[in-house]
């Protein structure tokens, strides 16, 4: 019948190994907001697939920086650093799959302690073409060991993103998010944005219908998992170094469409 959800797109974590190239891709090295940590590609340590779960873990260790420049100009902070001090990584579904509307939904466990910033979030695959905010982000989960208990969603986009301080999100109490697998999940219509843990919706941003400014929500968006450690906001308290190595566990990842939007 019209209008039911069907699933176009999941990942059951079910092979042990590294996670599927078919489905994800890895982000390398120093990437945002001066986080701490760099993303590797393929290495077990960091990301793999055990027992019916991804895992991504983070570690306290040092690892090199193939781009390190020590004359490279402070902007260029990814240049600068010639090690990192902790690894972890980050997995995309840029260039493998990308959807626009529909139930986006990952069940999860995350990591603890001060310094740790995992997300589960999207970007529009216009980025190089447009550029942050202008492609539109929707973080469907970020959580800050800072603030344990406290699940954020947020939203940016041309018109709202933290830079201009006006992002728009909401949080919920999750107090066992990290001892308890919990489904965090976004309903992306081109009406609103809603969300979710356990369907226990807490935030909706609706379409305001004023143009792409506020609403960049009409074209495909890509995946990411990540756990990052430190930076702009996770790192707002330093890092607690006694917590490594740690865990952000997905037991699956699935994105249903409507039947009359799935392609």
């Amino acid at each position: 019948m019209a209008g039911e959800w069907k699933l176009v797109w999941a990942d059951e974590f079910d092979r042990d190994g590294l996670p599927d190239p078919a489905r994800w891709s890895y982000e390398e090295g120093f990437i945002r907001n001066r986080e701490l940590q760099y993303y590797t590609v393929g290495r077990r340590e960091n990301a793999r697939v055990e027992g019916g779960f991804l895992i991504i873990e983070a570690r306290k260790e040092r690892f090199p920086n193939p781009r390190y420049r020590p004359d490279a100009p402070e902007r260029r902070w990814q240049q600068r650093r010639r090690f990192a001090e902790y690894t972890s990584a980050s997995l995309t579904t840029r260039g493998k799959a990308a959807w626009t509307y529909g139930r986006i939904e990952a069940r999860a466990k995350l990591p603890s302690g001060r310094g740790t910033w995992p997300a589960f979030w999207t970007l529009g695959t216009n980025i190089r073409e447009v550029g942050w905010p202008a492609c539109g982000e929707i973080d469907i989960l970020e959580y800050v060991g800072h603030q344990p208990g406290i699940v954020h969603a947020n939203v940016h986009t041309r018109g709202y993103n933290h830079v201009r301080g006006n992002g728009r999100g909401a949080t919920i109490r999750v107090p066992d998010a990290e001892t308890a697998f919990h489904v965090y999940a976004l309903e992306w219509s081109p009406q609103r944005l809603e969300f979710f843990v356990d369907d226990r919706k807490f935030f909706t941003l609706e379409n305001d219908g004023t143009g792409v400014d506020s609403w960049p929500f009409d074209a495909p968006q890509y995946l990411i998992l990540n756990l990052a450690i430190g930076g702009a906001w996770g790192g707002q308290k330093g890092v607690d170094d006694s917590i490594f190595p740690q865990r952000y566990v997905v037991d699956y990842v699935r994105v249903y469409q409507k039947t009359d939007q799935a392609e």
